[in-house]
């Protein structure tokens, strides 16, 4: 995940964080509603990135060993 991806995904948990909060203290249900929305988004983000980079190195790693094998089988 790039520094900017993590920069975008901590805005987002710490803006929802401060708009739930904020709704709290004023009484706002949809504003506080509105901050745990934007703050999951953000965690939502950060798994997704997790996942798509996991993907990518598993795909190399089969790269890499299927590369390996017909290697072996042209010896």
């Amino acid at each position: 995940m790039s520094i900017d991806e993590k920069f975008d995904n901590a805005k987002d948990k710490v803006t929802g964080k401060a708009k739930e909060v904020e709704g709290k203290i004023t009484g706002d249900k949809s504003r506080e509603v509105e901050g745990k929305a934007q703050g999951l988004f953000g965690k939502a983000k950060d798994k997704l990135s997790d996942a798509a980079e996991t993907v990518k190195d598993k795909a190399e790693d089969a790269y890499e060993s299927v590369k390996d094998g017909v290697e072996n089988l042209k010896k």
